[in-house]
């Protein structure tokens, strides 16, 4: 299917930095820039919540920055909800850019929303953010008086690199033989870190995945090459043990997405170790494209589509 041509005229403006002579820093600021300004804006359409609140969390090194959205309806006791992971290959994302999609994400699912931000890359290396994301999930479990979430009723989500922090999330609490969330929620999931090479890609440029861009969030995260087939970061590679007993899952792909082979595959395992798994290809859209829902209502209506699904499996719909 031929890309959406609202993204298409987006993408056409939107350059990655030259690789050529690579400065972390100042390439670094130059991508985190750019996606702020991408990702970043204001919707008339945006829905109407109840409440949103900024709050802090405790993090593996110290407190976190968060930001809890209460959707119309959520009611007044403990109820379901979602911890959402952003996305950003590690190195890129915060509470701004991912705002529209957890507003949009509450709304949809009728469940609140905590979406925290974890320690970055390259400033944080591996296992920062995975440590983060345990610790945030522990925290979160145990304050359900403050965040008025039912601990039994949490789903994990994340887009890219966040839904590889979800599924880290499920596969380790399964292994410690801790509570683990009632569903998980993987968009367009970033679920191995050891090559792109192989995969098809079908542009160069742009507001997606591309060969260098994935290899410059690798080489940020993970210092020690030993370390991209770590399961933490390389879930779509843990022993075939860890697939089992594993949390249903909701996996959201994208037609024009050099992850989305990746994304089937996991899938496809969680399937194949009997864990209920559905999947739901938008042919049209790129890597990241909940991220521009200024520019394309079908983004908009994925998200609105994703959380629906949510909502039905904690029982908030």
């Amino acid at each position: 299917m031929a890309l959406d041509e609202t993204l298409r005229t987006f993408l056409d403006r939107f350059k990655l930095p030259d690789f050529s002579k690579l400065d972390w820093a100042q390439s670094t600021d130059r991508l985190r820039n750019s996606f702020y300004r991408a990702s970043r804006s204001v919707e008339r359409d945006a829905p109407e919540l109840a409440d949103i609140s900024t709050l802090a969390v405790d993090g593996a090194d110290g407190p976190l920055k968060a930001r809890l959205y209460t959707p119309l309806g959520a009611g007044i006791g403990p109820g379901p909800g979602i911890i959402f992971f952003h996305g950003g290959g590690f190195v890129l994302g915060d509470l701004d850019s991912h705002d529209m999609i957890c507003r949009r994400l509450a709304a949809g699912s009728r469940c609140r929303v905590l979406s925290v931000h974890y320690r970055l890359a390259p400033e944080h290396p591996f296992p920062a953010a995975h440590e983060d994301a345990m610790a945030i999930w522990h925290w979160a479990t145990q304050r359900s008086d403050l965040l008025t979430m039912d601990p039994e009723r949490l789903c994990v989500a994340g887009d890219s690199a966040g839904g590889n922090l979800a599924a880290y999330l499920c596969q380790e609490l399964n292994r410690l033989g801790e509570p683990a969330p009632a569903f998980q929620l993987l968009l367009y999931p970033l679920v191995q870190f050891a090559d792109i090479s192989t995969k098809k890609l079908t542009f160069q440029e742009g507001f997606f995945l591309s060969e260098r861009l994935f290899d410059y969030f690798r080489d940020a995260y993970i210092q020690a090459e030993s370390d991209r087939m770590d399961r933490k970061v390389s879930p779509l590679f843990a022993p075939e043990n860890d697939f089992r007993g594993l949390p249903p899952a909701h996996v959201v792909l994208c037609g024009w997405d050099p992850l989305k082979d990746e994304g089937r595959a996991y899938a496809t395992k969680l399937a194949a170790h009997g864990v209920p798994v559905t999947i739901r290809e938008h042919p049209g859209m790129v890597h990241g494209f909940m991220n521009l829902t200024a520019v394309s209502v079908p983004a908009r209506d994925a998200i609105h589509e994703a959380g629906e699904t949510v909502g039905r499996a904690l029982g908030a719909l």
